[in-house]
């Protein structure tokens, strides 16, 4: 369907859950589907969870089973969830696989979505979802309600925000 956006789940600390016994963060399912219908989304959405895992430790195997997802899905508009730590490294990826006539657009969060009202996962969300619906074709990263072209950012380690390169 043209008006439909394909949504690429990939894990990252968006939908990381926290243990209260141990502090520890963990993956159990996403949190999308219940993001959505509290946003009171009318979007056409298809949600598909690729994998649940930490950017960090992503392999060169899950990359390409995101390059798969994206050239082989209909849409020509892509939103992928995605670890903050790498999310810039997958960009370039998906770029250097020149997926032609799509727009992809990656978000996530700083603090995970379980965490409530204090994450940023709502608000960027939000965000990639608008700018995917009028971003022209190309590879892009949705972060603080602002969008970045994927060789134009970077994630500034000591504010916790991602910003443009000079």
């Amino acid at each position: 369907m043209d008006d439909q956006i394909q949504v690429f789940v990939t894990g990252g600390t968006f939908d990381k859950e926290y243990n209260f016994i141990t502090g520890e963060l963990f993956f159990k399912d996403t949190h999308l589907p219940d993001m959505f219908s509290l946003g009171r989304s009318t979007l056409n959405l298809d949600v598909k969870t690729l994998m649940m895992v930490d950017s960090l430790e992503m392999s060169q195997a899950e990359r390409e089973i995101i390059i798969y997802n994206c050239r082989s899905c209909s849409s020509n508009k892509i939103l992928i969830t995605h670890g903050t730590d790498k999310m810039v490294e997958t960009a370039k990826i998906l770029s250097e696989n020149k997926i032609s006539n799509k727009t992809i657009v990656l978000t996530g969060a700083m603090v995970p979505i379980a965490f409530g009202t204090s994450s940023d996962g709502y608000f960027n969300l939000g965000s990639a979802l608008a700018f995917v619906q009028v971003l022209p074709p190309g590879v892009y990263i949705a972060m603080n309600g602002r969008y970045f072209d994927w060789d134009k950012v970077v994630k500034n380690r000591s504010t916790g925000y991602f910003t443009a390169l000079e």
